[in-house]
C-alpha cells in the first residue's frame, strides 16, 4: 500500500476470463496493454487504466494472470481492489500471501529455487552492486553452474557405475577418462561457486560494525565522519554517549551497518552507563567486524594504559 504515480492490482488463478469481463467489460487480447475504463458492479468506471491478461503457462506465475495498471491513489487501489475480490468470489478470489506470486511461479517450473531466492534478493537490496548480483541470479546464471556441475557428476557416475559393473574387462574407466582429475576440477569450481554466494549473502545483509574503545577516543566523532551527518553527540565529556547509535552506510557496494558504542571503562559513573556498558559487550559479541580505537595523545598515561590491558583482556 501507498501513493505513486501508478499503481497495479494483480490476480492468478486457473480461469479469469469472469473476472476479465466483469472488470473489462470486454475479452483482452493475450500479452496487450488495453486501455480503458475498470468498472464497477453497477458498470460506473472506477478508473482509466491498463489492462493485460496473460493466458497460462506464458505467465509469471503460470497461471492465467490479470494486471491492472491504475492511477496509484490509496483509495482508487482499495476500490479495484475490493472489485475484483468481490467478481472474482464464485472463483475464490482471495488475497495473495506475501510472496505468494513468486512461490506459485517456483511451484508451477517458471522459477527454480535460487532464482525465486533471487526476486527476494532484488527486493531488498540495498545497493547496486547487490541489486546487479541478485538480477545475476535471477536471470539464471547461479542455476546453470549448478546445473553443470551436476551434469558432470553424473558423468563420473557413469564410469564408476561402469567400472563396478565391469571388473572383469581390462579397461579402467575411471583412469582412461581422467576421473580424479574431473572430480578436482568440479570441486575446484564448486569451491568458487560457494565462494560467490557467500560473497551474495554479504552483499545482501551487509556487515556489522562496531566502534568500540574507552570514552572519548573518538567512537562518535567517525560515526559522524562516515555517515556525513551529525548522528551521534561529541563531546569532551567522558561518557557522553550512553547507548548504541546505529547507521548504515555503503562503501564500494557493500553495506555497512555501523554502531557507535558507549565508552568501555572498568567502573561506570552512574547507572545509566552501566547499562550503556554492557549493551557495548554485547555489541560487541554480535559484530562481524569491530573497530577499536585508541586515543595516542593519551598513551603513556598509566591510568588509560591499565584500562586498556583490561579491555583486551
Amino acid at each position: 500500500p501507498g501513493r505513486g504515480a501508478v499503481g497495479i492490482v494483480r490476480a492468478s488463478g486457473q480461469d479469469l476470463a469472469p473476472l476479465v469481463r466483469a472488470l473489462c467489460g470486454r475479452k483482452l487480447l493475450p500479452r496487450h496493454a488495453t486501455y480503458g475504463p475498470l468498472l464497477d458492479a453497477a458498470g460506473a468506471a472506477i478508473d482509466q487504466a491498463l489492462a493485460l491478461h496473460f493466458p497460462a503457462p506464458h505467465s509469471y506465475t503460470g497461471e492465467e494472470v490479470l494486471e491492472l495498471q491504475a492511477h496509484g491513489g490509496p483509495v482508487v487501489l482499495q476500490l479495484l481492489l475490493a472489485r475484483c475480490l468481490e467478481a472474482g468470489a464464485s472463483l475464490g478470489l482471495r488475497l495473495a500471501e506475501p510472496g505468494e506470486f513468486t512461490e506459485r511461479a517456483f511451484l508451477n517450473g517458471k522459477l527454480d529455487l535460487a532464482q525465486a531466492e533471487a526476486v527476494a534478493d532484488l527486493i531488498d537490496a540495498s545497493t547496486e552492486t547487490a541489486a546487479r548480483s541478485a538480477g545475476r541470479a535471477l536471470a539464471g546464471a547461479m542455476s546453470e553452474q549448478v546445473d553443470a556441475l551436476a551434469r558432470e557428476l553424473v558423468q563420473l557416475r557413469t564410469l564408476v557405475e561402469a567400472t563396478l559393473d565391469f571388473p572383469e574387462e581390462e579397461i579402467d574407466f575411471l583412469e582412461r577418462a581422467d576421473a580424479r582429475g574431473r572430480l578436482q576440477s568440479i570441486a575446484d569450481r564448486l569451491d568458487k561457486l560457494l565462494l560467490r554466494t557467500r560473497q551474495g549473502v554479504l552483499l545482501r545483509e551487509g556487515l556489522r560494525v562496531v566502534l568500540a574503545g574507552q570514552p572519548n577516543v573518538g567512537k562518535s566523532s567517525l560515526l559522524n565522519a562516515l555517515a556525513g551527518a551529525e548522528l551521534a553527540i561529541v563531546t569532551a565529556v567522558p561518557g557522553t554517549t550512553r547507548d548504541r547509535i546505529s547507521e548504515t552506510i555503503q562503501i564500494q557496494g557493500v553495506p555497512l551497518h555501523v554502531t557507535d558504542t558507549a565508552g568501555l571503562r572498568e567502573q561506570a559513573q552512574d547507572e545509566v552507563e552501566r547499562i550503556g556498558i554492557g549493551r557495548s559487550w554485547h555489541a560487541i559479541a554480535d559484530a562481524d567486524v569491530v573497530i577499536f580505537l585508541h586515543d595516542l595523545t593519551r598513551r603513556g598515561d598509566a591510568e588509560y594504559e591499565q584500562a586498556e590491558a583490561l579491555i583486551a583482556a
